[in-house]
């Protein structure tokens, strides 16, 4: 059990992602993402999310991000933020999204 002090020091937000590239440098299949959390600036994500989406359909995707993690360096790459999913049945990740459009960089509560 957490307290909800602890919940609390967890920062999601909502993003647009703008784009998707390819992330040859990944040990597991990867996109580096990059999102626009609105006010809050860009932030770039790994994702491994390449069995269930095609990077030229992410663009436009809204979806939920944490953003006070430190920065993580993955290969040659620095991480700012992690994108929220689920695993499916088969493992594979799917974006949490909201069912409506939001400001970007919204917190979520």
């Amino acid at each position: 059990m957490i307290s909800w002090s602890d919940f609390d020091k967890i920062d999601m937000r909502i993003g647009t992602i703008l784009r998707a590239d390819d992330f040859p440098e990944a040990r597991k299949p990867a996109y580096k993402l990059h999102v626009d959390f609105g006010e809050l600036g860009i932030r770039k994500s790994s994702a491994q999310i390449t069995t269930r989406y095609r990077k030229e359909d992410l663009a436009g995707k809204q979806v939920i991000g944490v953003i006070n993690f430190p920065p993580k360096q993955i290969g040659p790459f620095i991480s700012e933020c992690l994108i929220m999913g689920v695993y499916g049945e088969d493992d594979e990740v799917v974006l949490i999204q909201p069912d409506q459009s939001c400001p970007n960089g919204s917190k979520i509560g």
